[in-house]
């Protein structure tokens, strides 16, 4: 095998890693291209495992990357969401249906309130299944710290998800009610769908009309959404695919999409709504017509 087929061997887990660590199919990309570029410049007899060369290097540009973007978000105008990702996008990262879970958008979103080097041990250990003695040597930390770093982020994370699970069934079952009431005016009926501390979230930053805080509550929620929909083009088509490998929506004017809506669930609730509306995390999905399933 020789340099550039072991590198494609672990291209679709390095994309999975750099996805998840900087919430951006474009960043992530480019973090490929960086390690592919210093892959090059080694030489394989002098390399025990490639997995775990390939990984140290991504890991390590994802750190430095995010400790650079950090400022840019802090002064981002409105919430910070990832860029969604449909199943045609990326290295066959969609396809690796046992890491689904850590591809929503609320996981990715709760990953942001941890530091780079917190987001990279916990995705690594929990997520990746990476031995400890595998992660402090790409982090530069000890093994010990390492179990506490994801001690930590692991009580985190817990505390920012839902009490009751949904199963997949029922998520997809919330997703097309929350389209038929959407296209029926039927606001009573959406504001059933969601729960008491329903919170919605949108993306516009600053390059389209977006919340610049987060809404909460269902009747807020409601009026927001409709009121959304009733300045809407009469001709815009609505779009059931999945993002993020959770059910989704996307929302298509002239065959174009202008947002992602995508969910986190509570039982048999919706209790997280995310948009994405910023027009330069949209350019990777498909048009109208495209890899979807229209409902």
């Amino acid at each position: 095998m020789n340099q550039l087929e072991h590198f494609n061997q672990y291209r679709p887990l390095l994309f999975s890693i750099a996805y998840r660590m900087l919430g951006s199919a474009m960043d992530a990309e480019d973090m490929i291209q960086e390690t592919y570029l210093r892959w090059q410049q080694q030489s394989e007899t002098g390399i025990d495992s490639p997995k775990a060369f390939l990984s140290t290097v991504i890991t390590r540009l994802c750190i430095d990357q995010l400790r650079s973007a950090r400022v840019q978000r802090e002064q981002y105008l409105g919430p910070w969401l990832p860029e969604p990702l449909v199943s045609s996008q990326g290295p066959d990262a969609a396809d690796m249906v046992t890491l689904a879970d850590s591809l929503s958008t609320a996981f990715l979103v709760l990953l942001e309130s941890l530091s780079p080097t917190e987001r990279a041990v916990f995705l690594l250990r929990e997520v990746f299944d990476y031995d400890y003695a595998d992660i402090a040597g790409i982090v530069g930390k000890s093994e010990a710290n390492c179990r506490q770093i994801v001690h930590r982020a692991g009580q985190h994370i817990s505390a920012g998800r839902p009490r009751f699970e949904t199963s997949p069934e029922q998520q997809e079952q919330l997703t097309q009610q929350f389209l038929e009431t959407c296209t029926t005016g039927d606001m009573e009926g959406f504001m059933n769908l969601l729960t008491e501390d329903i919170v919605l979230q949108s993306d516009g930053g600053g390059k389209a009309i977006a919340a610049i805080y987060p809404v909460s509550g269902p009747d807020r929620v409601a009026r927001f959404f409709f009121g959304l929909l009733r300045k809407a083009a009469p001709d815009i088509a609505f779009a059931r695919t999945p993002v993020n490998h959770q059910p989704g929506v996307i929302t298509y004017y002239n065959g174009q999409p202008v947002n992602v809506i995508t969910f986190d669930f509570a039982g048999d609730r919706i209790w997280r709504i995310f948009i994405v509306v910023n027009p330069d995390k949209l350019h990777g999905l498909p048009p109208l017509g495209g890899k979807t399933s229209l409902n």
